[in-house]
């Protein structure tokens, strides 16, 4: 069911978002691993609090802008999953917020333990380990005289994270999750005791007991055509969705007011296309320009009528939520509330 409003717009389906968070919040519970969902994903503080409510016991986040967001609205208990650099401008920020919440940053060098520990002494720190997504992060053997230097500049290191962002492709979650528990394991024997942190929504369901204390998955709230892709979700479980007008049509394509303002432009190298419709799950976007997108029909297949309302999965929904000032909510087909997306572009 579409809505009479003005395309495009960003919907949420209340309804599933909340069967989302709730499998989420029951899986962790059941494999005694704590939950921090990611917060890049939806930005909301409606969403924060209904996690926290549900048992995560913090956020994760992506920049310290973030986590200004988060804790203006009273959520106290938040990881930046970032090696922050900390600018004379960034340290003061960071001591402000260690000074209201419980902060935790990552780092991924001894030269950054020790700015950190300029900035803000006694910072809690996770040592971040790479386990094959090969972005930042250092070798797990290494991560214990990381930990050694940090403790000495003057930071509290409380145990390693990583992101098995390798699992993002055909037949790749297992892999990626057996390199992540090993490299947590690897890395933890070095410093003790502690947190091990990982986890994503494409390897969430392959994460097991014996290795991880803490996951931290952000995309299963909402669902996107990546997932749907991956095998990671299926169609019911899409809480998010742009609605979307054919303005043009020809041959086997037609054209929708959504494009890559709207919905974004990630497309991964095995996506079938830049995003999916749920009417026509068949058909996919093969081209995006600024307030365009370009959907193929299978030959034969009829088109939709000039005017009709199409609703769209977009291939990277964090990026459409960035997109957008405000996420309508809707329950049973019809508009109950609109949640600002207060952090959007909170980049620094």
């Amino acid at each position: 069911m579409v809505l009479d409003l003005p395309t495009p717009c960003v919907i949420v389906d209340a309804d599933v978002l909340d069967r989302n968070l709730r499998a989420m919040a029951t899986a962790a519970a059941g494999r005694g691993i704590a939950l921090r969902p990611h917060a890049k994903t939806h930005k909301c503080v409606e969403i924060a609090r209904r996690q926290v409510e549900l048992g995560a016991t913090g956020l994760t986040v992506a920049t310290v802008s973030e986590a200004e967001t988060f804790a203006a609205a009273g959520l106290d208990d938040l990881f930046i999953a970032y090696p922050v650099w900390p600018t004379r401008e960034r340290a003061a920020r960071l001591r402000d917020l260690a000074s209201r919440v419980r902060l935790r940053i990552g780092v991924d060098s001894a030269e950054s333990a020790e700015a950190l520990a300029r900035a803000v002494p006694g910072l809690e720190v996770l040592v971040e380990v790479d386990s094959g997504h090969h972005r930042s992060g250092v070798d797990p053997g290494a991560a214990g005289a990381l930990a050694d230097a940090a403790e000495n500049s003057g930071l509290t290191v409380r145990g390693v994270f990583t992101f098995p962002g390798h699992a993002y492709g055909p037949e790749r979650q297992r892999p990626a999750a057996e390199q992540e528990s090993a490299a947590l394991a690897a890395a933890a024997a070095g410093l003790g005791p502690g947190v091990r942190s990982g986890g994503s929504t494409p390897t969430a369901a392959l994460t097991g007991t014996g290795v991880l204390t803490e996951m931290r998955p952000g995309v299963y709230v909402f669902g996107d055509a990546q997932q749907l892709e991956l095998g990671t979700c299926e169609w019911a479980d899409v809480a998010l969705t742009v609605e979307s007008t054919v303005v043009s049509r020809s041959g086997n394509q037609f054209i929708l007011d959504a494009g890559s303002k709207v919905l974004g432009a990630d497309r991964q190298a095995w996506a079938t296309g830049f995003g999916r419709l749920v009417e026509l799950p068949d058909a996919r976007i093969v081209a995006l320009s600024e307030h365009h997108a370009t959907v193929a029909l299978p030959e034969g297949m009829p088109l939709p009528r000039l005017g009709d309302v199409l609703r769209v999965v977009p291939n990277h929904v964090c990026t459409t939520v960035n997109l957008a000032d405000e996420l309508i909510v809707t329950a049973a087909g019809a508009e109950v509330d609109r949640w600002r997306v207060a952090a959007r572009n909170a980049n620094t």
